[in-house]
């Protein structure tokens, strides 16, 4: 096994999930364009291709780019569906950063004739409860 496929098998969002403190107080953005997720769906085993862009106006965190890339690379080998897997990632980004706000786009690839995207925005979300 290459270096490269070991780190992304052994990643543990738990631990490798490399988060930083925020040293500027003022409100700003961070925007992150990810165009090479890939998962595989649960149905077919058929690969899945997405861009993911992740905004956010951080609080006390940030998270380390390189260790965004290993995260997102780490669905690679799994069986996860669209929703799942864009859920997962903002879920598991908005516990560990606690952001102001954080919006995440999944822009799935066509396949089949069908083309997914799936947004989420803790602005929205807040205000739907």
């Amino acid at each position: 096994m290459k270096y490269g496929e070991k780190i992304v098998k052994e990643f543990d969002v738990e631990k490798d999930l490399e988060i930083w403190p925020n040293k500027h107080k003022k409100n700003y953005k961070i925007s992150i364009t990810l165009p090479e997720f890939t998962c595989l769906c649960p149905r077919s085993g058929y690969p899945d291709f997405a861009t993911i862009y992740l905004e956010y106006i951080p609080n006390e965190w940030v998270v380390e780019l390189k260790a965004i890339k290993l995260y997102i690379n780490s669905f690679r080998d799994r069986y996860i569906s669209h929703e799942d897997s864009t859920n997962e990632i903002f879920d598991t980004l908005y516990d560990k950063l606690k952001p102001k706000w954080m919006k995440i786009t999944a822009d799935f690839n066509p396949r089949g004739n069908v083309h997914t995207i799936i947004e989420i925005d803790s602005e929205k979300l807040e205000k739907s409860l």
